[in-house]
């Protein structure tokens, strides 16, 4: 462990230890959560999960126009969300759909949920 200045007078060894092993049990899925954390951080595939979220399916076309957005950028966000298994892709005729992987919901859900609230301060 390294040196750090503290002024507690006392360490609470128990505690210390208590939590070294809830977060060392915790590793993967902290892992996992950080990084959709991380995707959702960013602006504009916070805007297609959300969307996806709200309207079920949308093709790459659909989020370009909604968006503003030429659909070269669209498809670099989507192939990020795909990557990690948060989407998925289905092919009709010509179109792709994409939409939210339903196994990831209950990770999604709660973050998407934030903004269907009025109580967000900004």
């Amino acid at each position: 462990m390294e040196n750090h200045t503290c002024i507690r007078l006392e360490a609470d060894a128990m505690q210390i230890m208590d939590c070294r092993s809830s977060i060392a049990a915790l590793d993967k899925p902290l892992s996992y959560i950080a990084e959709v954390l991380n995707l959702a951080g960013n602006k504009v595939r916070l805007q297609i999960l959300f969307l996806l979220q709200r309207e079920k399916r949308l093709c790459v076309c659909d989020l370009s126009d909604i968006l503003e957005m030429n659909v070269s950028a669209i498809s670099q966000h989507l192939r990020k969300l795909k990557d990690r298994d948060l989407i998925y892709a289905t092919k009709e005729a010509q179109t792709i759909f994409y939409a939210l992987n339903k196994d990831k919901l209950a990770t999604l859900n709660p973050i998407l949920d934030l903004l269907n609230t009025e109580n967000i301060a900004v």
